[in-house]
């Protein structure tokens, strides 16, 4: 019903960088990153746009990267987090967390919702997935890229996907709840409730605490020819 996806280390080029130079870093094609672990030293390096595009698509944030640095060594590593530009959407700064192969790491894997579940299709009910990533522990070759979740196993509305029904590598350790609810199916609402959630709804926004309702602009523009036709009656009162 449920299972896994486990794909082979990849590579990825780096350069050693120096420090500032960001900008023109950058627009040359190139991510400025850094690699940090436990008992090393940062290294500052730089990673072709393309390539890093590619391997993260591929590795995710749990999945094992073989980093070739120019100049140094290869280092086995986990991309922690991207940072991305939010107007433009390129990165613009990449973390890699180098591990050893030894020793255990935690990690979070996404979950991958797979398949069509007969009560959605056929019943007409909605999907809900309560959760998107689950915590695990293994070595860091044996981290899986994503989880599949099937949910065709969901055939009626009182079926449901717990943290407990997934099956993956017995090299990998689930740490999350296994009594939480990964997906579920619920009815589809009734005209009824439709229109009870309608008649909920409050309609005058000066009910709703902490909003003030404001007089009408149009009133208050009334108000401003009276004031002026008030002053044009004193002076002609002046004149006369």
């Amino acid at each position: 019903m449920l299972d896994y996806i486990q794909l082979m280390a990849i590579k990825l080029q780096a350069k050693l960088r120096q420090k500032g130079g960001l900008n023109e870093l950058r627009n040359s094609g190139f991510v400025p990153g850094v690699v940090y672990g436990k008992g090393i030293k940062n290294i500052d390096v730089s990673v072709g746009n393309m390539p890093l595009d590619k391997a993260f698509r591929e590795a995710g944030e749990s999945t094992l990267l073989e980093l070739e640095v120019e100049g140094d060594k290869t280092r086995h590593v986990i991309i922690n987090e991207v940072q991305v530009d939010p107007i433009k959407g390129k990165p613009v700064h990449v973390d890699f967390l180098e591990v050893r192969l030894d020793q255990k790491i935690k990690a979070e894997v996404p979950l991958a919702f797979v398949g069509e579940s007969l009560a959605v299709k056929e019943l007409g009910g909605i999907l809900v997935k309560n959760i998107q990533h689950i915590e695990v522990e293994a070595f860091p070759q044996d981290l899986p890229h994503n989880i599949e979740i099937d949910i065709s196993a969901i055939s009626a509305f009182e079926d449901h996907i717990k943290i407990g029904d997934i099956k993956i590598n017995p090299k990998v350790k689930i740490l999350s709840d296994v009594s939480s609810i990964v997906a579920s199916v619920v009815p589809p609402r009734s005209e009824e409730e439709l229109e009870s959630l309608k008649g909920e709804v409050v309609e005058d926004v000066s009910k709703v605490e902490g909003v003030v309702k404001e007089e009408p602009v149009a009133e208050e523009a009334a108000k401003v020819p009276k004031e002026s036709e008030a002053k044009q009656e004193g002076k002609r009162s002046e004149t006369k």
